[in-house]
């Protein structure tokens, strides 16, 4: 199994989703990239959420839970 790549929260930041760059979010301490998903347009996520970030505490309020993201590629962790 190949090591997973290691995200800064400013390489983090550096993606996203806008002006052509690829949309990660992070959350638990792994990164997704969310860049193919409808509902991530431009980095955005129905105007509540924003690529580039660690969301782990704002999914505490999302209206669904993290299941959410089995559906997305983890392609990294936080370090």
């Amino acid at each position: 199994m190949s090591e997973q790549r290691k995200f800064t929260s400013t390489e983090l930041a550096q993606n996203d989703g806008k002006d052509g760059k690829p949309a990660y979010i992070g959350y638990q301490g792994k990164v997704y990239d969310v860049s193919a998903s409808p509902m991530w347009l431009e980095g955005d996520h129905m105007g509540t959420h924003e690529a580039g970030r660690d969301l782990t505490s704002e999914m505490e309020l999302a209206p669904h839970r993290d299941e959410m993201l089995e559906k997305v590629k983890q392609i990294g962790v936080l370090v």
